[in-house]
């Protein structure tokens, strides 16, 4: 499961590094699709930093983060800042939909691999609890 986890965080490493981009970028995206999905919108908008910080920065740390944990196989510490990136990006989907009216594809991605890394990690933390039943559940 390890390197399952590992390949989840190189992906979301890729997507939040594209996003990183588009904040960045001069001119159009390329990733400007229709009036509903533009990742220049959604990357350039005032919700594309916080305190100074490009969300795609604080995606590339999480990542990169998540990824030490599943490589180190610290699969609780792992699901606790799994369920914090998730909560975060469950936050971005709503400012997304809700007040800007536009969908980021890199975002999207971003938002499926946090969901099934956390997922997968949910199950390895479950199954390792099962396995021993009277022990305390190890990192």
């Amino acid at each position: 499961m390890r390197w399952i986890l590992v390949v989840l965080c190189v992906i979301g490493i890729v997507a939040a590094s594209l996003a990183l981009r588009e904040h960045y970028r001069e001119g159009d995206s390329p990733c400007s699709i229709n009036e509903r999905w533009d990742c220049g919108i959604v990357n350039k908008s005032p919700f594309a930093v916080i305190k100074g910080i490009p969300v795609g920065v604080i995606g590339i740390v999480g990542y990169l983060l998540l990824g030490i944990l599943a490589f180190k196989r610290w699969y609780r510490l792992m699901l606790a800042a799994a369920l914090v990136g998730l909560a975060f990006s469950l936050y971005l989907a709503h400012i997304e939909k809700d007040v800007l009216g536009v969908w980021c594809v890199y975002c999207v991605i971003s938002l499926g691999v946090i969901s099934l890394l956390t997922l997968l990690d949910l199950g390895t933390v479950v199954a390792s609890a099962m396995r021993r039943p009277g022990k305390a559940i190890q990192s």
